[in-house]
């Protein structure tokens, strides 16, 4: 038997223990920096499959290596957190805390990958090299967990030849496998705006500087920059989600408060979008003699998949399950913190498929009744592990 074999046969095995690892993750999600019974289960976990690790890591994070032979090192990772929503689904496992939900599949990844550590450290006489396993914490909170780990240079010296991390696509069938090489994922910005202009009566506008006119005119300028500033060829997208003026019929308000997000696929653009927003904001408020005071909080860089590594991995995934269920992805606004490891090393971030229309399995990411077909376990397992073995074998 092929070590592929052995791998896909391992991962059906202990399909069920997977499950069982998503169910309880699932039922006691945690938010950002916050993962201690995450962070628990994971060590356990390794601790019983005698795996070695060091935890704290970015607070709540861990580090595992599986040692085979040779020094050549790859790693794979999953993200702890959960999201500050509402679940509304009713099955047994369904979250018991208030306002706290796995609502972007990260239990899905934390066990997928523990599934993987089993059946790697099992077979690790036939690794080629190291894998490194991580379990990072706070992906969906700035600054990220990822930057943190990077920068207390927990993932060694060197650093790994290759990353791989695998994200659930509730918009894929379930048995399909997702790639994009290059460019993919979008940066994140939080871009807030505070116009503050001359309250009063609504009956008497020649006495105000009305901030709520000056607003709409600055939101429909700054869709400007997209249309007529950034080059066709780079995705970006600006777009502002609120906006509370806290006047009434016959009051016009002092200030208006807008928060919105810039996303593109440029460092360089990037900079200059947010400086054009912010000298086109300040610029048209000052002409009205108001005032526009522009916060920007700068989120994650755009991801972008390694051409070599992804490639590799495209053809490793069309070896595990089939090249039919191997899919080319499109580009996404979306951001990820897992765009920081690319920066530093080839890097790979694939979709893992997780719809089912028969099993009534279709709502999105970020969503309170989010789920996914449990089947998808059985896959992702032995993927990400074959991935990893692929890798080591073909030096990317």
């Amino acid at each position: 038997m092929t070590l592929l074999e052995k791998i896909r046969s391992s991962a059906l095995d202990i399909h069920s223990e997977v499950v069982a690892a998503r169910r309880t993750l699932h039922a006691d999600p945690e938010l950002s920096f916050k993962e201690v019974r995450t962070s628990a289960f994971v060590q356990k976990w390794l601790e019983d499959e005698g795996i070695p690790f060091t935890s704290g890591h970015a607070g709540t994070g861990i580090i595992a290596v599986i040692r085979g032979n040779g020094n050549r090192e790859v790693a794979l990772r999953a993200d702890l957190d959960a999201l500050p929503i509402q679940e509304e689904n009713t099955f047994d496992h369904r979250s018991k805390n208030d306002g706290i939900m796995h609502a972007c599949g990260h239990d899905v990844h934390t066990s997928s990958l523990l599934g993987s550590a089993r059946i790697l450290n099992r077979f690790k006489s036939e690794l080629p090299g190291k894998v490194k396993l991580i379990f990072q914490p706070g992906e969906e909170k700035l600054p990220g967990g990822a930057i943190e780990l990077l920068n207390e240079g927990a993932l060694g010296d060197p650093l790994p030849s290759a990353i791989f991390g695998q994200h659930v696509a509730p918009d894929l069938p379930v048995g399909k496998i997702g790639f994009r090489k290059g460019m993919y994922m979008a940066s994140a910005d939080e871009i807030y705006l505070e116009v503050i202009g001359k309250g009063g009566h609504a009956g008497l506008p020649h006495k105000n500087i009305d901030p709520v006119i000056i607003t709409a005119e600055i939101l429909l300028a700054l869709q400007q920059i997209v249309s007529r500033s950034a080059k066709p060829s780079i995705p970006t997208v600006l777009s502002f989600g609120k906006v509370e003026a806290n006047g009434a019929t016959n009051i016009i308000p002092d200030k208006v408060n807008v928060a919105g997000t810039l996303r593109t696929m440029d460092e360089e653009w990037r900079a200059n979008a947010l400086q054009l927003i912010e000298d086109k904001a300040t610029g048209i408020a000052k002409a009205h003699g108001a005032q526009c005071n522009v916060l920007i909080k700068h989120g994650y860089p755009f991801l972008s998949n390694d051409l070599m590594t992804t490639g590799h991995a495209q053809v490793a995934a069309e070896e595990y399950v089939g090249k039919e269920n191997v899919v080319d992805l499109e580009l996404r606004m979306t951001a990820e913190d897992f765009a920081y490891y690319g920066q530093q090393m080839p890097a790979c971030f694939y979709r893992l498929g997780t719809r089912n229309e028969e099993k009534g399995v279709t709502s999105g990411l970020h969503t309170s009744t989010f789920n996914i077909d449990e089947s998808a376990l059985g896959i992702s397992t032995g993927l990400m592990a074959w991935l990893a073995v692929n890798a080591l074998l073909k030096g990317s």
